[in-house]
């Protein structure tokens, strides 16, 4: 596989804040990738640098093998739809396309008017007079006509009701297969773009907490149910990423999978156990690094008291 994004090191602080702090990463050619987080993680500010809409405070990017500041012949190659795009005050939503087709060499004018039609688009509207949902549309129509070669889609579902979301990802999915190239999504609905996304780059507060493909990652860990010492006879020393009881009942959810052996053994002692999904799992591992960096900040606090 062939690295289309390579970033070492990448630090970016505004004054006293760190927004992305020491990120080292890849992205691979034509591969969909789910940039996921909480509010504040440094995602939106990792993919302004990435299209060299921000300034770097340390380390390097590698768009296409070159520095993206400044250099057409990277920025030509992507799409980014921003959560909060501006656009001239008098433009309609049909500027908006028509400006577009002539920034992205790729620019697929027949897909561009079949996902407006899908996606009931008002073309004659204004920009300022469109919902949170039809000016999410104006984005979604953009990043997935544009083509381009690399496509980052920063929250693009804002507004957009249960059926205009189930358009975007599945018309995501068929043009992806068609046309292969590399999205990156960024996206709080883990579950809904679980089955469309090939990896998963979780960061929280600009630090990476992991990189792995979605099929690893769905047998990370596993939640057992049942009488509380059962569970614990089973689970032995493994990490415990969450715990719930209520009386002699507890669940807890564990990282690492059961052997053949183990999952007899829950069977016997009358347990449920089943694979954490993934909205959880990434629950769960935000969590734990946070109580990680809440102890490290109390340890140090200690120490220099």
């Amino acid at each position: 596989m062939t690295a289309v994004i390579d970033v070492a090191h990448l630090t970016k602080t505004f004054k006293d804040v760190t927004a992305v702090d020491d990120l080292t990463v890849q992205v691979e050619k034509n591969s969909i990738t789910g940039l996921l987080g909480r509010n504040g993680s440094g995602k939106t500010t990792t993919m302004s640098i990435l299209t060299a809409q921000d300034f770097p405070t340390a380390g390097t990017v590698r768009v296409f093998g070159e520095d993206p500041l400044e250099n057409a012949r990277v920025l030509s190659r992507l799409c980014f739809v921003r959560e909060s795009q501006k656009y001239p005050d008098d433009f309609t939503a049909g500027h908006a396309l028509r400006a577009a087709a002539m920034l992205f060499p790729r620019w697929d004018e027949a897909f561009a008017r079949t996902l407006v039609a899908d996606l009931r688009l008002p073309l004659a509207t204004r920009i300022k007079k469109l919902s949170r949902g039809q000016l999410s549309t104006v984005g979604v129509v953009i990043g997935l006509a544009s083509r381009a070669e690399i496509t980052f889609f920063d929250e693009p579902y804002l507004g957009l009701d249960a059926v205009a979301r189930s358009l975007f990802y599945e018309r995501l999915l068929q043009d992806y297969a068609d046309h292969p190239r590399t999205i990156i999504l960024s996206s709080h609905l883990i579950d809904e773009i679980s089955d469309l996304i090939e990896n998963v780059l979780l960061i929280d507060d600009g630090r990476l907490l992991l990189h792995e493909s979605t099929d690893a990652l769905r047998g990370r860990a596993v939640t057992l149910t049942g009488d509380a010492n059962a569970v614990s006879h089973v689970i032995g020393t493994r990490e415990v990423l969450h715990r719930e009881s209520l009386g002699r009942v507890t669940s807890v959810t564990v990282m690492g999978t059961l052997t053949a052996s183990e999952a007899d053994e829950a069977h016997r002692l009358g347990l449920e156990h089943s694979p954490v999904p993934l909205q959880q799992l990434i629950v769960r591992l935000s969590q734990r690094d946070q109580r990680s960096a809440t102890s490290a900040h109390q340890i140090r606090e200690k120490a220099a008291s």
